[in-house]
């Protein structure tokens, strides 16, 4: 069967034209992402924070983790001083669930300093916490406006996020400076905290913890203490999420037998070496 002269070529070509088509297209894409600030490929991850826990008195390590290398680039926090008998108790507080009023009284009544890391919605909902928290000499570090996995939006996002934070609450404390941040849900890579870093913050992450943040599995006020307590050691630094009911019962005894063991609390402002 005969065919017009040239057909045979025409399916070629046009893997060709439509070769060259998706490369200029790709190209454009990529320049435009860029010149945008959105987010783009990262260079390892996204991580999602984790580590070997302390056992025995032994320290904890994110040594086979694949992120150490990130976390000394941009001088994140995983952990303070291990020479010194020295916790940094932390708190995160995505939304109020009736404890950190409880909280702020036990650490007002033992004289330990915490930070509270907030997020937007706990600022509109809770004013008057976050109001005490300032007032009674704790830290409040940002853990963004709307609590997203801030790997997968784009840099002006990441900014967008946390300037919402400080802004909302040096408006109503008056605290101007806000130093420390704790990326939500633990997700990051390199681009999240080189952003971060650039905003003027320091990312904190932790070396104790467990699984604290639901409010429908607490197992009593022993469950919490077993758990921190086995894992305490130099240069801790402490995550425990306000939300729990454990957490709160458990935290004088905490505080009590860390200190008959010869641990001091201090502020994650005085937190002066980094080990990893």
């Amino acid at each position: 069967m005969n065919q017009p002269n040239g057909s045979r070529r025409l399916p070629a070509w046009s893997c060709v034209l439509a070769a060259l088509v998706l490369l200029l297209t790709a190209v454009s894409a990529s320049t435009t992402a860029q010149a945008s600030g959105s987010a783009v490929a990262p260079q390892g991850g996204p991580y999602h924070f984790g580590f070997k826990k302390s056992v025995g008195g032994m320290l904890p390590s994110i040594k086979e983790e694949g992120f150490q290398p990130i976390l000394e680039q941009h001088g994140a926090i995983f952990l303070g001083d291990t020479k010194q008998k020295e916790l940094y108790l932390t708190f995160d507080n995505g939304y109020e669930n009736g404890y950190t009023s409880r909280i702020l009284d036990v650490l007002k009544e033992k004289q330990v300093p915490a930070i509270f890391f907030i997020t937007g919605h706990y600022v509109k909902d809770k004013p008057e916490l976050v109001k005490r928290m300032v007032a009674e000499g704790h830290l409040v570090g940002n853990h963004s406006w709307s609590h997203p996995d801030m790997s997968v939006i784009s840099n002006s996002q990441i900014q967008t996020e946390l300037a919402k934070v400080k802004a909302a609450v040096a408006e109503l404390t008056g605290q101007q400076n806000m130093q420390f941040l704790r990326p939500p849900r633990g997700i990051f890579n390199s681009r999240v905290l080189a952003v971060s870093k650039e905003q003027g913050y320091t990312s904190v992450f932790w070396s104790v913890a467990y699984r604290d943040w639901e409010p429908n599995a607490q197992r009593g006020w022993r469950y919490a203490y077993d758990n921190v307590m086995k894992q305490l050691h130099p240069g801790a630094v402490i995550l425990l999420h306000s939300v729990s009911k454990d957490n709160t019962e458990a935290l004088p005894q905490i505080i009590e037998a860390a200190r008959q063991q010869g641990y001091t609390f201090k502020p994650l402002s005085e937190l002066a070496t980094k080990t990893y």
